[in-house]
């Protein structure tokens, strides 16, 4: 995989469509959703980044975004409710192995949406994006321990344990361990058909 397919491609992100779920680039317009949940103490515990403190701070931070998608450097969705627009996470790719054609994703969802697998779908999306468009080898995910709806998520979209990275990353005090999961292109294709949630793409 050449660093100019990825610039390519999410300079002009496409759309993602699943049966519940349309997947696009974050919009300024976003502000008041993305700040429902980013503000929120029980979504962030897991995750490197703190409750965004005002909407001023969510707003300002969606403006850069919009830089980055520019730029061909940011590879994230906005996770949306297909029948209301609404804003409801985000879900894409975190990095790039170029040499290796390896990708890593992360995903974030508002706690209004948890439990009804909202993150599987969008995952398996982002995933099948990987493997299709980006003709990746090879999708990791992380998660911090404790985080066991996360490990949840990963185990459903038939991602594959592989250990844990023990004081990998220091934060808010402490240090705390990651677990590693991932699935190859082989795997992914060999999941029953039903697993697959995309159901087209928009440019």
């Amino acid at each position: 995989m050449k660093r100019e397919t990825i610039y390519r491609v999410f300079s002009n992100i496409p759309e993602l469509v699943t049966e519940r779920l349309v997947l696009r680039k974050m919009l300024v317009r976003d502000t008041d959703d993305m700040y429902e949940y980013a503000r929120r103490a029980d979504v962030t515990r897991y995750l490197t980044w703190s409750p965004h403190p005002d909407r001023t701070y969510t707003r300002d931070y969606l403006e850069y975004i919009s830089t980055r998608y520019a730029a061909g450097e940011f590879y994230d969705w906005a996770v949306t409710d297909a029948k209301t627009g609404k804003m409801i996470g985000t879900c894409g790719f975190t990095r790039f192995d170029y040499a290796s054609n390896c990708g890593e994703v992360g995903y974030v969802l508002n706690p209004r949406y948890w439990g009804q697998e909202y993150a599987l779908e969008a995952l398996m999306a982002v995933l099948e994006f990987g493997f299709e468009i980006l003709k990746l080898n090879r999708i990791e995910a992380r998660h911090m321990e404790g985080n066991e709806a996360s490990r949840r998520v990963m185990e459903k979209a038939g991602m594959t344990y592989e250990g844990t990275l023990r004081g990998l990353l220091y934060l808010r005090g402490e240090y705390r361990n990651v677990s590693v999961y991932s699935i190859l292109r082989s795997e992914f294709y060999a999941l029953p058909e039903i697993k697959r949630t995309l159901r087209g793409m928009r440019m």
